[in-house]
């Protein structure tokens, strides 16, 4: 047996057992693929995949114990080569971060730019995604590091730890009715046109649940996944924004002066909390660790180390 079967095996499972899918991940042919597989069955002695005629139908049961024990090889040898980087470059390499827009666009610039003050040599690659997205690339090792506030800790393939509390801003022009309100209530908000994110992206969950929860349907007359979409539509007149915080502060510190104002909406949808995540046993490297620290000041090395070997939770934070 070798790494090359294990590789197919896992990637036909990822590809939803589709091998043509596969063959073309791993720049290969199908009929290679295939064959692989086989002989590795045939080495175990087991089936891995049900078959019909050709086709995969799905994993049998042997096969659901040999996918654990490929994902533990496979990652292991993921984290041999950066132990070997680690220390034949020394502080250099790429530094891949899967994030959501919002994230990237707001939060992620000065933090890169801090990274990149301390560590010359390591370059950053930036990958964009729903926060589902994001999750599967930290767990399939296209990034090293996720952050995103919605979905990461549903994934048990992951560590996830929070990184620092928002809330959500709503954005209307200076002149609405609802900006000379002292206090906005969830029935002044559910009585506007909304213009807000996508469902999956920023913290959306907390919105539809508080509305939920209070029995009102709001008027949603445009879903977006980037802020910037939000305010453009807002200033058109389309409906009033709830937009995270980070994302319209600009709008907060002109004051009005821009046309439009903010009011926190943090009593309305809550705190959200945006996370980090690493892949479960992966190895780490130096600057990883103090990029980590550049999020928050809480996600020290020490605490970073300690939750990748499972000592630690989101309470001892």
């Amino acid at each position: 047996m070798n790494l090359h079967q294990f590789r197919f095996v896992q990637e036909a499972v990822r590809r939803n057992l589709n091998l043509t899918e596969a063959a073309k991940a791993l720049h290969t042919s199908q009929p290679g693929v295939s064959k692989a597989i086989i002989e590795l069955e045939d080495e175990l002695g087991i089936e891995i995949f049900a078959r019909h005629g050709k086709r995969l139908k799905r994993v049998t049961e042997p096969g659901q114990h040999v996918l654990k024990s490929i994902d533990l090889i496979l990652r292991e040898v993921g984290n041999l080569k950066r132990i070997g980087d680690q220390f034949s470059q020394e502080d250099s390499g790429t530094l891949s971060i899967a994030t959501t827009h919002t994230q990237a666009r707001y939060v992620l610039p000065q933090k890169v730019a801090a990274l990149r003050a301390s560590f010359p040599k390591v370059n950053i690659s930036l990958h964009q995604g729903a926060p589902d997205q994001v999750a599967r690339m930290v767990i399939d090792e296209v990034a090293e590091i996720g952050i995103a506030t919605e979905s990461l800790a549903a994934f048990p393939e992951l560590v996830t730890l929070p990184c620092y509390q928002w809330q959500h801003m709503l954005v209307m022009p200076t002149d609405h009715p609802l900006a000379g309100k002292s206090r906005i209530s969830l029935q002044d908000v559910a009585e506007q046109p909304i213009i807000t994110y996508h469902p999956s992206f920023t913290g959306r969950t907390k919105i539809d649940a508080a509305f939920a929860a209070h029995k009102l349907e709001p008027r949603i007359a445009l879903e977006a996944i980037d802020s910037d979409v939000i305010t453009t539509y807002v200033r058109l007149g389309l409906g009033i924004g709830i937009a995270a915080e980070m994302a319209v502060r600009d709008i907060q510190e002109d004051g009005g002066l821009g046309g439009l104002v903010v009011r926190p909406a943090g009593h309305l949808f809550g705190q959200n909390t945006t996370r980090v995540a690493f892949k479960r046993s992966a190895y780490l490297r130096n600057f990883v660790y103090t990029f980590a620290e550049l999020l928050s000041a809480q996600l020290t090395r020490q605490t970073v180390e300690r939750a990748m070997a499972g000592h630690l939770n989101d309470t001892d934070l």
